[in-house]
């Protein structure tokens, strides 16, 4: 599992010109999945984007979480975050789980992060999507986990 992370003043996504998702401050999640993730790497993602501590306090520290500010968490499908360029002009997406896997491994993690209690928006999964993200910082984190005993 592969998440860009993006702490945001404000961030939408809109599918054929009408917003679907829509949050202020807090973290845009742009979302990749492997076949071999489970249970365990999402729990893993979710408590990781939830609880890291990027956000200022009043002496400017980056000693707040999302949780700890109340934000708003944007989640949006990304099947491309597993494209390979190596070889070619052409990216190769072997790595990306197929959409039916792909999207029951995201409505999980989209349900673990609103366990939270936070708002949680969402993209439309499969969709062609607009995002529109006003990063704050720019603050930009690459997360990854991948599924015990998996092989790149």
């Amino acid at each position: 599992m592969r998440v860009i992370l993006q702490r945001v003043n404000k961030s939408r996504v809109e599918v054929a010109g009408q917003i679907v998702g829509k949050i202020q401050k807090g973290l845009n999640l742009l979302v990749g999945i492997t076949p071999s993730d489970t249970a365990q790497e999402v729990a893993w993602m979710a408590r990781k984007c939830l609880e890291l501590r990027i956000f200022p306090d009043s002496s400017g520290k980056l000693s707040q979480s999302v949780q700890d500010i109340e934000g708003g968490v944007l989640v949006i499908s990304q099947f491309t975050l597993y494209g390979d360029c190596r070889k070619g002009r052409r990216p190769s997406f072997d790595k990306a789980a197929p959409g039916a896997i792909a999207k029951q491994i995201y409505e999980e993690f989209v349900t673990k992060l609103q366990e939270s209690g936070l708002q949680v928006e969402t993209g439309q999964f499969g969709a062609m999507m607009d995002v529109y993200i006003e990063n704050d910082g720019p603050v930009t984190l690459i997360l990854e986990r991948e599924a015990e005993g998996s092989i790149r």
